[in-house]
């Protein structure tokens, strides 16, 4: 590797599951360049942070892990610190002024070039030595990964950047416009994955609905979503981040009868109120949205859905928010994240009026109370039914008896929760068929506890 011998490399991602796609890209092309690279940074000769920057939190969170690792770098616990990302993409010239110790920054338009970015990491200027800022329109990188997720499942992106242009947003300035990976390479990554054991394939992409709009000069995800269920071992698909107004009764349809297509959709809406919306720059209206769910709900029996909803949006005053309100109790989605709206500069939602941090924040503590009594209503009603579950593994919560996190189609890994699975026959005192690697298997949900769902094997049911 032109002279520069293999380095013990500590990697560490923050932020949405697309960055972690890219952050597995860099993984393999660091392996491939003769590196070690874990996830232990304690005595790494090279950090890897790839940040997040999209909102207030995020931000902090990348901040926040900089300095410590900053702090680790100057008590010689680790040796170079290298940056990528979307902070730095947003935050270059601050990043390089206010952090020196840094020593190499990478923005979203060059992950594929990290390799060269640890090879170059020889100069003994003041930091950073180096930047890397390539085009964030390029060609969305076809480069392999090393999967960090799960024996039995990972995601999958099929597209990079967003060109919806929501007033809040500043993804499109991060991460570049829209663009589709060509169909033929998602199937060939998607047997790839499978062959290796993969077989929950999770969707990723800013707007999945938009899939082929850019390169094939038509929407193709009900193409994508045909062939990927062609895929013989390949057991769950999960859609994510799918724009309200993408859907269309070709794509309900297929997913009503796929017995793969899981029946979980991740569909933001951010608000419900037109002047809000309209104000957003978002596509539809709130009679849009109702009806949409109206339908979901009537053709895709038992079907889970999931939204993003944005509290304190510039518009939005107590009227609107009661109208919010109103809609959370009346759609009773199943999943609901709640973020309060912090400004984010060069968009323009930053220069509008909007309510106080405070009184964003106290909103979205309402909306989670509104949305916890929906959550513990539909918890409640799945006790007793039988379903298909992941189980991810396992843990000892105490030394009588062994919990198995597990997933359902109504559970998206890393932000919803597991069904405990109980791992020991309290009748017998004997171990239960479940198992300690992962696998798929069915079970009885048996109860609510601390907010989770509690479960057994549906043989021992059967049995007693």
């Amino acid at each position: 590797m032109s002279g520069v011998t293999g380095k013990k490399i500590g990697i560490i991602s923050l932020g949405c599951s697309k960055n972690l796609v890219n952050t597995e890209q860099m993984m393999f092309l660091l392996h491939q360049a003769g590196h070690s690279v874990s996830g232990e940074i304690s005595g790494a000769d090279v950090v890897l942070l790839n940040t997040c920057g999209f909102i207030e939190s995020a931000k902090a969170e990348a901040v926040e892990t900089i300095l410590e690792l900053v702090a680790a770098k100057k008590e010689g616990n680790i040796g170079k610190l290298v940056v990528a990302g979307c902070l730095p993409q947003r935050h270059a010239e601050d990043i390089q002024k206010e952090l020196p110790e840094i020593d190499a920054v990478v923005g979203t338009g060059s992950f594929d070039d990290i390799a060269g970015v640890v090879e170059s990491m020889t100069c003994h200027e003041p930091s950073p030595c180096h930047t890397f800022f390539g085009d964030i329109d390029a060609p969305v990188s076809e480069t392999p990964r090393i999967i960090t997720t799960s024996p039995l499942w990972a995601y999958l992106k099929i597209a990079e950047g967003c060109d919806n242009k929501c007033a809040y947003c500043c993804i499109p300035d991060i991460r570049g416009r829209f663009r589709s990976r060509p169909l033929e390479n998602i199937i060939a990554e998607a047997k790839t994955l499978v062959d290796k054991g993969i077989r929950e394939l999770i969707l990723v992409a800013q707007d999945l609905t938009r899939y082929g709009l850019d390169l094939y000069g038509k929407r193709m995800l009900f193409r994508l979503l045909a062939e990927l269920d062609k895929i013989g071992d390949l057991k769950w698909i999960r859609l994510h981040y799918m724009y309200p107004d993408g859907f269309n009764d070709e794509i309900i349809d297929f997913i009503a009868k796929s017995g793969k297509i899981l029946k979980y959709l991740d569909i933001p809406i951010q608000h419900i109120n037109d002047g809000v919306l309209k104000k957003m720059n978002r596509r539809g209206t709130s009679k849009d949205i109702k009806e949409l769910f109206s339908r979901l709900r009537e053709r895709i029996p038992g079907v889970t859905l999931r939204t993003s909803l944005i509290t304190g949006l510039p518009g939005e005053g107590s009227k609107e928010f009661e109208e919010l309100c109103d809609f959370l109790r009346e759609a009773r989605i199943e999943r609901v994240g709640v973020f309060a709206y912090s400004p984010e500069d060069g968009t323009p939602a930053a220069l509008m009026g909007r309510a106080p941090k405070s009184v964003a924040l106290k909103r979205a503590e309402q909306l989670l109370s509104i949305q916890a009594k929906i959550m513990q209503q539909w918890n409640e009603s799945r006790i007793g039914s039988t379903t298909t579950v992941l189980v991810e593994g396992f843990i000892l919560p105490d030394i009588q008896l062994n919990n198995y996190p597990s997933r359902s189609y109504a559970e998206s890994p890393e932000i919803d929760g597991y069904i405990y699975i109980k791992g020991l026959n309290a009748e017998t005192d004997e171990p239960s068929p479940c198992p300690v690697a992962p696998c798929f298997m069915d079970i009885q949900i048996t109860g609510v506890e601390n907010g989770e769902l509690a479960g057994e094997p549906a043989l021992i049911q059967q049995t007693n």
